[in-house]
């Protein structure tokens, strides 16, 4: 399959080959031997909790607040 490199250093990735990999919007992008590779990139643990925290409203200054009341115990 081919994939156009725009002006702007851009490619699509084909359809059927983006198809295979549901749920990825990052890629790992590396050359080695003179090949361009591509390694989907899923979110990590960390990022879940991130996202699951904005979803509850909870911003950094009440994790640092929680920590040190934790702390104090």
């Amino acid at each position: 399959m081919l994939a156009k490199k725009t002006s702007k250093n851009q490619i699509t990735l084909p359809k059927k080959i983006v198809d295979k990999f549901p749920g990825v919007n990052y890629f790992d992008v590396r050359e080695e031997k003179g090949q361009i590779l591509l390694f989907p990139v899923r979110p990590g643990s960390a990022d879940q909790v991130r996202e699951k925290l904005a979803e509850l409203g909870i911003v950094a200054e009440d994790v640092t607040a929680a920590i040190e009341w934790a702390r104090r115990k």
